[in-house]
């Protein structure tokens, strides 16, 4: 079973950036479509970002010019570049495998 593991979340300023990691515990790149969800409190979850297995992007609007996904196939690992945070990017935030594997989430909070 393939596991994923979040890093990077913290607490930060508006303004400000954050990285987000999300270490595989295989190589699955080439298998699934990877994509960055997030849950805001008293929200459903949302899609932030995917990346498919040939390197397509896809943003939601809230977060398109701000935040960029991308992965490094040889450290098996996934990131999310969030630049210009904003109190509303306020969310646990969660990477997703094929739709089908989840990370058990990092906490992302920007507030002055």
């Amino acid at each position: 079973q393939v596991q994923l593991v979040e890093s990077g979340g913290g607490l930060v300023q508006p303004g400000g950036s954050l990285r987000l990691s999300c270490a595989t515990s295989r190589s699955i790149f080439s298998i699934y479509v990877m994509g960055w969800y997030r849950r805001a409190p008293g929200k459903q979850r949302e899609l932030v970002a995917t990346i498919t297995t040939t390197g397509s992007l896809n943003y939601a609007d809230s977060v398109k010019g701000r935040f960029t996904i991308s992965r490094d196939s040889t450290r098996n690992t996934m990131y999310l570049q969030m630049n210009s945070l904003k109190p509303e990017d306020t969310a646990v935030y969660y990477c997703n495998a094929g739709n089908r594997i989840w990370g058990q989430g990092t906490q992302v909070t920007v507030t002055s």
